[in-house]
């Protein structure tokens, strides 16, 4: 299975970090509508990602609600029908929730920053730094790292749970 290492935090706007994503990144601004909608799983989170232009992908991954650089393991399988694949595991096993967003997506070498106006809940700001297959947690972890102070994140800015868990528990 695929892994990286991820953090998640609040920030009091896209259009104030857009500037200091910008500054240090190798490719992007990519602009990026998402409906997301998440599945009962009980040995992990299973959602199904339609980008709202025909394609989707179902995406299942594990990873723990903790603050900070954690590592995520995922699997993704695209969909070109992703209205029947969201109607099937609706009826399979029954959704948990919708999350909708708009992401502006940069690279910063291998890591993935996004941008994200969350529907519900506010803008946020999480990074994805791709590991290869043998390569150690800790590397990633260093990089988030670096790239937290880069960007100014601080640690009470951090969030562990996933949009799905905040808006289930009222935008918190």
């Amino acid at each position: 299975m695929a892994h990286n290492v991820e953090i998640k935090a609040r920030i009091p706007s896209v259009e104030a970090f857009l500037p200091r994503a910008a500054a240090l990144a190798t490719e992007g601004p990519s602009e990026i509508e998402q409906d997301d909608t998440f599945f009962r799983c009980e040995t992990g989170r299973l959602k199904l990602r339609d980008f709202l232009n025909g394609s989707a992908e179902l995406i299942f991954y594990r990873r723990s609600n903790q603050l900070g650089p954690t590592e995520s393991f995922y699997l993704r399988s695209a969909t070109s029908t992703p209205s029947i694949l969201r109607e099937s595991l609706s009826l399979a096993y029954g959704q948990v929730g919708r999350v909708i967003k708009h992401r502006t997506l940069f690279l910063v070498g291998r890591t993935r920053v996004h941008l994200d106006r969350v529907k519900g809940l506010g803008h946020f700001l999480e990074l994805e730094v791709v590991l290869g297959e043998n390569e150690p947690l800790e590397v990633g972890l260093r990089e988030a790292d670096e790239l937290m102070r880069r960007l100014g994140i601080e640690p009470r800015q951090l969030v562990g749970e996933a949009y799905v868990e905040l808006l289930n528990e009222g935008g918190v």
